[in-house]
């Protein structure tokens, strides 16, 4: 993973991380089609707003072949939201998403916030992990229906 280079997310990576979530998250979780159309709204919305001094996406790039993805937005002035963090399954157990997670995670205290908060489903497992052992807590979890799946929400905080 050492040739792994990560690169600012721009409008054209946008087409290629909606599929992406789209097909893995149909494949691997059993997500209904209701579910690329919110990681297309969640981009759409980044792209025409966001705010470079304060917000960030970044794509991990194999040479010419996309791996994974993360965002770092405002929530609020002292918080920053992480999202879309995402690894196609070639990509994952190698480190990359620890790298992604150190990239936003540094993103946000080098602007001055004083945590970052995330919205996840417990079933994501490898990512819960991921984020306990990086010194996040889960705060919150509750039952709901999503994406045409019975699931439990989970929110998760750290504290710089």
């Amino acid at each position: 993973m050492a040739d792994i280079e990560i690169k600012s997310f721009t409008a054209a990576d946008r087409d290629w991380l909606v599929a992406q979530h789209e097909v893995l998250y149909a494949r691997d979780e059993g997500f209904d089609g209701t579910f690329g159309p919110l990681v297309a709204g969640i981009l759409d919305e980044f792209l025409a707003t966001n705010d470079p001094a304060c917000e960030a996406g970044w794509i991990a790039w194999d040479g010419e072949r996309r791996l994974g993805s993360i965002f770092c937005v405002r929530l609020d002035e002292a918080t920053a939201k992480l999202r879309l963090l995402l690894l196609v399954p070639e990509a994952r157990g190698k480190g990359l998403g620890l790298r992604l997670l150190r990239q936003c995670m540094g993103f946000a205290k080098d602007r001055g916030y004083e945590g970052m908060q995330l919205w996840t489903h417990q079933e994501h497992r490898a990512a819960g992990a991921l984020y306990a052992k990086n010194g996040w807590e889960c705060v919150d979890e509750r039952p709901v229906t999503s994406f045409g799946k019975h699931l439990i929400e989970q929110t998760w905080v750290i504290s710089f």
